[in-house]
């Protein structure tokens, strides 16, 4: 019995455990199974790219400094994507993007800190 290749169909020459006819053929089925998935975490991944580099953007003063909403959100920052949460045992609450966070103060106004 004759196997075809599972991406373009043609016949398998070669090991009888082999699926597909080349490397393009396998590597081109594997990116349209995977597809979804992969957009998905790369949509992700750019946001908090993003993010990032909008907080490392903003200058540091022994590790922190003030900036306003208006101007995280006038730059593109997005509050929906962060990586992890750091609460203080006051109870205060930092949102991190990887070692660089914030921490929303009154009237608008955020402190931009650095995990050390």
């Amino acid at each position: 019995m004759k196997k075809k290749c599972e991406e373009c169909g043609t016949e398998i020459i070669g090991r009888v455990d082999k699926k597909f006819c080349s490397d393009y053929c396998r590597n081109a089925f594997h990116n349209k199974v995977n597809k979804d998935s992969k957009n998905l975490i790369r949509n992700i991944n750019n946001r908090l790219r993003k993010n990032y580099r909008i907080l490392d953007g903003f200058p540091l003063r022994d590790g922190k400094t003030r900036t306003t909403r208006t101007r995280l959100v006038d730059k593109g920052f997005d509050f929906e994507f962060i990586t992890n949460l750091y609460t203080t045992k006051k109870g205060t609450i930092y949102y991190f993007v990887y070692d660089l966070g914030y921490l929303p103060l009154d009237n608008d106004y955020y402190m931009i800190v650095k995990r050390e």
